[in-house]
């Protein structure tokens, strides 16, 4: 089995891995009650997805 000769130094371990980073995932905002939504979901706030409703979606003040 190979055995490195020399030990890798922190630079250049850092920047092989500078590409392994975590990255925010896209957002946009819901068109009929303007919360923001990841794309092609249902508004979870209004229920809505393409402009037609289709989630029952409870009020929370009415609890």
């Amino acid at each position: 089995m190979a055995v490195p000769f020399r030990r890798t130094s922190k630079t250049k371990k850092r920047m092989r891995r500078t590409h392994l980073k975590k990255e925010v995932g896209a957002l946009t905002k819901c068109p009929k009650c303007g919360a923001t939504i990841r794309p092609h979901r249902a508004c979870t706030k209004c229920g809505y997805y393409k402009n037609e409703q289709v989630l029952e979606v409870q009020d929370k003040d009415a609890e």
